[in-house]
C-alpha cells in the first residue's frame, strides 16, 4: 500500500514533467508497433540522432531563454549564417576546418552580443529583438554565400556530425566501446541519483521509497543500455551524441546549480521579486542572449557538418522546432518554469513523431498538423494546471 501511495506521490508531484516521460514512451511504442519495429532498428535510431541533434542543441539555449521570459526567434537565421561563415572560410577560403569552427561560433556570440545589447540595455522586447534579428541575419547569409550552395567539406569537418567512435574494443557484432560508454553514463546517473535522495532526505524533504527509487533506477539503465546496444549495432557512438551529451550536462548543471541559473529561474518566475533581491536583471539578459547566439554556433557548425555544406535556406523553422521541443517538454508560456532534460524529452517526441510519420509515408502537411496540435495540447495543459493551481 505504501508503495502504490509513493508512486502516486512521484507521479503527481509534477504532473506536467513526469506526463511526458509517460507520453514519450507511449509515443514511441505507438510508432513502433506501427511501422513494425523498424522506428527502433539500429540503423533508424542512428539516423534520429543525426537528423535532430541540431534542434536538440537549439532547444537547450532556447529553454534557458523561455525559463527567463523571452522567446527567440532569430536562432533558425543564425544557424544558416553561422554555417555560411564556416563554409566561406573553410571551402572558399581554403582554411583548416577547425577554423571554420571558431569562426562559426565567434559570429554565434556576436550575434549574441548585438542582441543582448538591445533586450537587455535599451530594453526592446525579445520578440521584437530576434523578429529584427530573423530578417537581419537571414540577408546577411544570403550576402555571405551570394545566394549560392557552398560544399563539400573537408572530410574533418563532415566527421563533426556524421563521424562516429567505434572499433577501439572491437566486439562481435555490435561496437564494445560504445556499450562501455553507454554503462558509464548509467553508472554516473545512479550516483547522481543516490547524491540527490541522500542530500533531500539530509534536508528532510519527501522522497520516494528505496523499492520505488531502486525500479526507476533499474528501468532508466535498461532504456539507455538498449538504447546504446542498438547504436552498437549499427555505426557505432555518433560524435555529435557526444557534443550533446556533454552540452546537456553542462547546462544541466548551470540551470540548478549555478547562481546564473538561479537568477534566470527569478527573473522568468518574478520580475520585481528579483529585482528587489538584488539580481542583475540587465547583466543576466544578456548573458541570456550570448549564450543562445553561442549554441546557435554550435548548432551552425553540426548543420553544415551534417548536410557538408552550407545553404542560402538552411535552418527555415528551425526556431520554432526548437521552441515547440521546449513547450512540450514542460516550460511554461509565461516564464520562470522548465529543464534542460524536458526540453530534449519534448525535442524527442517531436524527433520520434517525425520520423515515425516519415516512415509511415505520410504527407509533409499532414506531419505539421500533428505537431501543431500537439505543441497546442502541451501548451494547453499548462495553462490547466496554473488554472488548477490557483483555484
Amino acid at each position: 500500500m505504501t508503495a502504490i501511495l509513493n508512486l502516486k506521490e512521484l507521479v503527481t508531484r509534477n504532473a506536467r514533467q513526469s506526463g511526458i516521460y509517460i507520453a514519450f514512451v507511449f509515443i514511441v511504442a505507438f510508432f513502433a508497433i506501427l511501422t513494425e519495429g523498424t522506428l527502433l532498428s539500429p540503423g533508424n535510431l542512428t539516423n534520429i540522432v543525426l537528423q535532430y541533434s541540431y534542434i536538440l542543441i537549439l532547444a537547450i539555449g532556447m529553454v534557458i531563454v523561455i525559463i527567463g521570459g523571452h522567446i527567440d526567434l532569430s536562432v533558425g537565421s543564425l544557424v544558416a549564417l553561422t554555417g555560411a561563415v564556416s563554409a566561406v572560410v573553410v571551402i572558399r577560403g581554403g582554411n583548416p576546418w577547425w577554423m571554420g569552427v571558431l569562426a562559426a561560433i565567434a559570429v554565434g556570440l556576436i550575434a549574441g552580443v548585438w542582441q543582448g545589447f538591445w533586450v537587455a540595455f535599451v530594453g526592446i522586447p525579445a520578440f521584437i529583438t530576434t523578429l529584427a534579428g530573423m530578417l537581419l541575419f537571414r540577408g546577411l547569409t544570403l550576402q555571405t554565400l551570394n545566394n549560392i550552395s557552398l560544399s563539400p567539406f573537408p572530410t574533418e569537418y563532415s566527421k563533426i556530425a556524421a563521424g562516429f567512435q567505434n572499433g577501439l574494443f572491437g566486439g562481435p557484432g555490435f561496437d564494445v566501446f560504445t556499450l562501455v560508454i553507454f554503462a558509464i553514463a548509467v553508472v554516473g546517473y545512479g550516483v547522481s541519483a543516490l547524491r540527490g535522495r541522500r542530500a533531500r532526505l539530509a534536508y528532510k524533504q519527501s522522497v520516494e521509497a528505496m523499492p520505488l527509487f531502486i525500479t526507476r533506477l533499474v528501468v532508466v539503465a535498461a532504456v539507455v543500455m538498449a538504447f546504446g546496444y542498438q547504436l552498437s549495432r549499427s555505426r557505432g557512438l555518433p560524435n555529435v551524441l557526444i557534443i550533446l551529451a556533454i552540452l546537456i550536462i553542462a547546462y544541466t548543471l548551470v540551470t540548478t546549480r549555478s547562481v546564473f541559473g538561479r537568477h534566470v529561474y527569478a527573473i522568468g518566475g518574478n520580475l520585481n521579486a528579483a529585482m528587489l533581491s538584488g539580481v542583475k536583471v540587465r547583466w543576466v539578459n544578456f548573458g541570456i542572449m550570448v549564450n543562445m547566439g553561442f549554441l546557435a554556433g554550435v548548432a551552425g557548425v553540426v548543420f553544415s557538418s551534417r548536410s557538408n555544406g552550407a545553404q542560402p535556406s538552411a535552418g527555415q523553422m528551425f526556431e520554432l522546432d526548437a521552441i515547440a521541443a521546449c513547450f512540450i517538454g514542460g516550460a511554461a508560456v509565461t516564464g520562470g518554469v522548465g529543464r534542460v532534460t524536458g526540453a530534449m524529452v519534448g525535442g524527442l517526441i517531436m524527433a520520434v513523431m517525425s520520423n515515425g510519420m516519415q516512415l509511415m509515408g505520410i504527407d509533409q502537411s499532414t506531419q505539421q498538423v500533428v505537431k501543431g496540435l500537439v505543441l497546442l495540447l502541451a501548451v494547453a495543459f499548462d495553462v490547466y494546471n496554473k488554472r488548477r493551481a490557483r483555484g
